[in-house]
Parts: C-alpha cells; structure tokens; sequence
C-alpha cells in the first residue's frame, strides 16, 4: 500500500489549516453545503482583512482559494476500518501556490470575481494530474477540481466527449451547475474501486441526487451502483415515490430498472380482485377476536384511503364483497333458526355459547362489510337484500339481546347509508327497511346505548329520520305515529326522531296554509 505524503512539491512543509471541504464518513471529499460554505469564507476574509480596514490588493496568486491538506492522523481517526484500503484513492492538493507551471483558468468578469466563494479539491496523486475542471454553481460558488484525464474519461462520456474535442486540454469549464457538493463527489467516486460500498449507509435521497448527477455525466459504474443501492435499501416514508420518480426518469433503459420496480409492481397474472377475495375471506373466517379486531380496522382503513376500484376492477370488487355479505346472511339465518327450535333451550351451556359466539362473528362481519360497501356509496343492493330478510327479523326477539344486538347495529349502518345519501335504494325498499327492521332496532336500543362504546346516537337518529322522510307524507306520518306512542311510554329507550317530526308537523300542517295563501296572491296579481 502506498503511504500517504502531504506536503508541497517544492519540498516545503505544508501548513495545516481549516478548509471549507467536508470528509465524510466514507473517507472520500465532498463539498460542503452552501450555508456552511459561505459561513467559511465570510470568516476567513475577516481574519484576512487588515486592521486599518483597507481592503488587501487582490493578487493572480488568491485568485484560487488554497486549499490546505489534512493530516493522516485525523482522516486515520475518522475511518479506522477503510483507510487501509482506500488510502491510495484520493488524497487532497496541495496549496495552488506549490504547483508549478498552473493551467490557466479562464478570466471571468470583475463583478462575478468579487463575489465568487472559491475552493479547490484534488483526487488521486496530485502529481500526476494532468487536468482541472473549474465548476461553477449557484451564488457564485467555484470549485476547482485537480483531476486526471484517463480517470475522467475512462468512467464518464462527458468528460470524454469533452477530452476528445480538442488536444491538449488542461482546463474543462462546467457552468451553471444544480447540484455542485454531489458534482464533486461523484467526481471523486470515478477513482474509487468499490462505488456501492461508498454508498452504504448514505441517505436514500442522496443517493438519487449523486444518481442524477451520474447520469448526467455518463458514469455508468456510479448509476449501476447506485441502483444496486436502491434496490436493497428499505424505503421509509416519501422515498418511495421519490426513488420512483427518478427511476423512471432514467434517459437509458440498459441500466436494468426492473428489479426495483418489481418491489412496486408485480408480475403475477391474477388480477387484485383475487387477492382481495383472499384477504376477505381469511379476515371473516378468523377466530381470534384481536387478530379480527385490528386486521378489520386495518383493511377498512386502507380502503378508504385508497379507491382501488379503479382500471375497470370495481364490478370484480363489488362482487367479491357481496358474495362474503351472502354467505354471512346464510349462516345468520341458519343459526337463528338453530337458536330458535324449542330443543336448543334444552342442550348445554357449551353447546349454546358456540351457537351464541357464531351468530355474534357472524353480525360482526356483516356489519363490517356493510361499512365498506356504504363507504365506497355500493349498498343499494344490500339494503335491498336487508329489507327483505323478513324471517330473520321475525327471528330475531327470541335471540338474547347481548348475542344479537350487532344485527342491530347492521340496521343503523344502512339506515345511516340512506340518511346521509350513501345508498340511494328505491322507494319499495327505503319502505320495506323501515317495516322490517325498525322495530327491531328499536327493541335493541337501550343496549346499543350502554353497550356499545362506538355507538354515535345522533348520527344514528338523524339517519332513521332522515330515511323516513324521503318516504310519501302519508308513510311518514305512519310511522312517525308509531314512533311517537312508544317514545312517550320509554323515553329515551328508544331513537330520539324529533328532528324528523318537526319537518313532517311542518309539511302537514304549515305548508298546506303557505301554498294556499302564496297560491291566492299569485291569483290575486294576475287578475
């Protein structure tokens, strides 16, 4: 291995100082960001500035800031484990006033000259290089990069196309540079041996900054690298649409994207639909009531952030979920006709709780998939198929109101469904949901109130309400009456559907008198 030596090359010590260039943890040199940068020079023309105030002649010798070398013990310091086999990679330059017979750079004009932050950054062994490669950012930012051609143009078509234009070439000027800290650095990955192993443990979007300045360049080992990268890092967060985005904006398709894409997208030939089948099925057929418990949460959460019924895939969705809310009333029905034989009263408390626990698992799931459908505005049908479940409703008094009241709670789902205009089932059916399953619901009232923490009675009451007035006035006036009588003998055991009384009182009563008498003074104007 071959030691390194700093010093100048005139044999003189070099001088130790700070110097606006980072070494990060990798053990290779990037520029530093652009507030850290001008902070360092503001600095250090302070401490240049003479006391009198005067400000100091600028001479052809300052007009590259010198950039200083950094001992080994430090860099020995910072990485222990690679500066053994690293070491003859990348070393920094000299001071510019120990290098003989300088290329020129070219003049720039007096008013970017005053504001330019200048610095200067060397890769390799400084006293073979046979090039410099002036970078100039953004507010007036400068690098000076000493360099070697057969390294520049061996890894990058740019450079290349720049060396092969002209010979000799001792200066390449790059203007007007987006990223000057990642130029730099990736500059200095075109001489190291292993690019990826100089990736790890770097952030996910410096990567695809250090990508897109690759690409840029033409460096196909650093692109390689860096998606090599990609794809095995965890994405966290944005990242995922960050790498996504820049992936695909990739000029050159040769650089074989599809192993990262295949972490978005996959190859199989079954549709979503069957996934989510599958999904479904094994959430509704769970018996452990954690598992069940989050694992709905979860799935109806994610249904609701994202439609996936989308690309023509919503007629395959609603038909997986409305054969699980078919298989779930059957077995409803066959249990409540299990629980309601004069011999069930006879068999064991075992016996009994299994049939009890079943008919709970199975309302819980229907109610689930009632959520669903009414969210994604898909329950018609099920309302449709609710309100004729006549036998069930019929049923349902001679089931214990703690096994039973999630039948219930079905009812105020679809109820809620057609109040808030979610479901838009027709007048026979809105009918047809009222008589069947309102009195059920109201029996079960009083438990859905002190035994469901969940229970929302307000918005549970303005949906019964609301769905009860979309009926003709004589319907609702049926029903209304009915109401009335049992809320005046129970209270508050039963919904509370004042709101709705209100508006119906008004259409009975008020608007007949509004309309004759608006109808009068109409007649009156045009006779």
């Amino acid at each position: 291995m071959e030691e390194f030596r700093f010093g100048r090359l005139d044999g003189q010590p070099a001088k130790i100082r700070n110097v606006p260039i980072a070494v990060t943890p990798e053990g290779f040199w990037c520029c530093p960001s652009q507030a850290i940068l001008q902070k360092s020079m503001k600095n250090q023309n302070q401490h240049a500035r003479p006391k009198g105030g005067a400000s100091p002649s600028v001479s052809k010798a300052s007009s590259v800031q010198r950039t200083p070398t950094i001992s080994l013990e430090k860099r020995t310091h910072s990485t222990p484990t690679r500066s053994r086999t690293n070491s003859d990679e990348q070393v920094l330059p000299p001071a510019d006033d120990a290098i003989p017979d300088q290329p020129k750079v070219s003049p720039v004009p007096d008013k970017r000259h005053n504001k330019q932050h200048k610095i200067s950054v060397g890769f390799g062994q400084l006293h073979t290089s046979d090039l410099k490669v002036m970078l100039y950012g953004r507010e007036g930012v400068a690098v000076k990069m000493i360099v070697h051609k057969n390294i520049l143009a061996e890894n990058s078509t740019f450079f290349a196309d720049k060396l092969s234009r002209q010979s000799p070439v001792s200066c390449i000027e790059v203007s007007d540079c987006e990223d000057v800290e990642i130029f730099v650095e990736t500059v200095g990955l075109m001489y190291c041996k292993d690019v990826k192993q100089r990736l790890i443990k770097q952030a996910v979007a410096r990567v695809l900054r250090i990508l897109k300045v690759a690409e840029s360049l033409g460096f196909p080992t650093c692109i390689m690298s860096c998606l090599n990268y990609l794809e095995a890092v965890p994405w966290v967060g944005d990242e995922e649409e960050n790498v996504l985005s820049s992936i695909r904006q990739l000029h050159c398709e040769n650089y074989g994207v599809s192993p990262l894409l295949k972490r978005v997208a996959s190859d199989l030939t079954n549709p979503p639909s069957d996934t989510l089948a599958h999904i479904i099925e094994l959430v509704l057929k769970s018996s452990d009531d954690r598992g069940r418990r989050e694992m709905k949460s979860l799935v109806l959460k994610l249904l609701k952030e994202n439609n996936i019924w989308t690309n023509g895939s919503s007629d395959s969705c609603v038909v997986t979920f409305y054969s699980s809310c078919r298989n779930c009333l059957e077995s409803l029905s066959n249990l409540f006709r299990q629980a309601s034989e004069p011999e069930f009263s006879e068999q064991s408390s075992d016996s009994k709780e299994v049939i009890f626990r079943q008919i709970t698992l199975e309302a819980d799931n229907l109610l689930w998939l009632a959520e669903i459908l009414a969210d994604r505005n898909a329950a018609d049908e099920l309302t449709s198929i609710w309100a004729s479940q006549g036998e069930l409703a019929k049923l349902h008094c001679r089931i214990p109101v703690m096994h039973r009241h999630l039948i219930s709670c079905v009812t105020a789902r679809l109820f809620v469904a057609v109040g808030k205009g979610e479901a838009l089932p027709s007048k026979e059916t809105r009918q047809l949901l009222l008589d069947v399953w309102l009195q059920p619901l109201m029996d079960d009232y009083n438990w859905l109130q002190h035994g469901c923490r969940w229970f929302d009675r307000k918005v549970i009451e303005e949906g019964i309400g609301q769905t009860i007035l979309t009926l003709p006035l004589e319907d609702q006036q049926s029903i209304l009456l009915t109401w009335l009588g049992r809320f005046l003998k129970v209270g508050d055991s039963c919904p509370n559907l004042q709101r709705a009384f209100e508006v119906w009182w008004r259409r009975t009563f008020v608007r007949p008198y509004t309309d004759q008498q608006a109808s009068s003074s109409s007649q009156s104007r045009w006779s």
